[in-house]
Formats: C-alpha cells, structure tokens, sequence
C-alpha cells in the first residue's frame, strides 16, 4: 500500500513525520517513510494555492498512489465547529476566482464566458473519489473555501459567507482536490480548526491543540487504512 500526505508546512505533521520510519529524504520537500507494512511519501509543499499545486502535481505525476491525504490547520466560519475539531473537506471552492462589477462581485459561474465541461471544475471541486475509512466516515464532511488572503475583516468576510456560505478556509485545499480528481487519486482533505474566521485576534488561536488532534486523527485513518 502506497500512501501520499501532503501538507503545507512540517509543524502540522511534525509528529507523523517523527513516528514514521524514514528510509529516504530526497530534499527539504519529499521523503519516503514506512509505517508498518505501509509505504508513506511526505511532501511539505510550501503555503498556497501556486505551491501546493506545483509540487503536488510533480510528484503524483511520477508515482502510483493508492490514497492521497492533505492534512492542515483550519479556519472556521461555523461556530457550531469547536477549536481542535477535524473536518472532511468534502467540498471546496476557489472564492477569489470571479470578477468585480462596481461593488459587486461575480462568481465564476455568473462570469460571461463561454462555458465548457471543465468549468466547474475549475473552481468549484468535491472529492469524487473518496476512501471508504472507518474513522473518515466519523468526521463531519464540511465545505471549505481556498484563498490567497486569508480573512481578517468583517465586512469581507460577511461578502464571502453571504457568497459561498462556507464552513472553513484553507490556502491549499481546491489545489489538493482538484489534482487528486484530475488523476483519479482516491483522497481526503482533512482539516483541524485552529481558529475561528474574525478579525485577527491570536489569542483565540490554538494551534498546538489544532496540530495534536489532526495528528491523532491521522494515525488512528493511516492505521485502519
């Protein structure tokens, strides 16, 4: 069994990393590992949508993957979703993709340009092919929203709900799914909240707690897999 996680910094699967069996590190991006009978590449991609997409797309293009995971920290937009809860991003959309009309903005799909089969899928993507797992089938499958600027203010962030009506966001989840999709990869985005979606205050934030719980939650799908 040949498994791919992808994540966009090593703090968020520091652990997963420590406990896995390292048998090659070919740079400061990609290592091979063995958890058990397991094969386990690890791939850091960097923050955002331009790096995750890069490097993930180079490495499933020259490997076989029976199951891909992105594994990372949230924002939540719920607050029914406590700090420290792990999501399935079942759903995700590229938010910034559109167009402004005065003080309005257009989603893609409202944009007047000739649409195709591929459209949709460009910029609003669900996993088409899930992993049937014991322990992803407990976690709440969520819709998440990928941007570059991550929201900080109220009145853009009231736009992007009333818009997309979103539970999270990440900076490189769409990228992760859309890939996986587009190469027939049975995947998961998985997700821990470290904060809620407001205007900036750190002292809300829990990123170790976010950090633990994901990698619990990663050990206990990687083990049942």
């Amino acid at each position: 069994m040949k498994i791919l996680l992808v994540a966009a910094t090593f703090s968020e699967i520091k652990l997963i990393f420590e406990k896995a069996e390292l048998t090659e590190k070919s740079d400061n991006y990609f290592s091979h590992h063995l958890m058990g009978s397991r094969e386990i590449d690890i791939l850091i991609t960097g923050i955002g949508m331009t790096s995750s997409a890069y490097h993930t797309g180079k490495i499933v293009a020259c490997n076989n993957y029976d199951f891909a995971f992105n594994f990372g920290i949230a924002g939540s937009f719920n607050k029914n979703i406590k700090i420290g809860d792990v999501v399935n991003v079942h759903q995700d959309i590229i938010s910034e993709l559109g167009a402004e009309d005065g003080n309005s903005f257009l989603k893609f799909d409202e944009m007047k340009i000739r649409q195709n089969c591929f459209e949709k899928t460009i910029w609003q993507i669900e996993n088409t092919h899930e992993i049937k797992n014991s322990v992803l089938q407990k976690l709440p499958k969520v819709k998440g929203i990928t941007v570059n600027t991550v929201h900080g203010n109220s009145n853009s962030i009231e736009k992007v709900v009333q818009l997309f009506n979103p539970d999270v966001e990440t900076m490189e989840g769409a990228a992760f799914l859309h890939i996986c999709n587009a190469e027939q990869i049975k995947c998961a985005q998985i997700r821990s909240i470290s904060n809620y979606v407001e205007e900036r205050n750190y002292e809300n934030w829990n990123i170790d707690l976010a950090i633990e719980k994901l990698n619990d939650t990663a050990f206990r799908i990687i083990n049942t897999l």
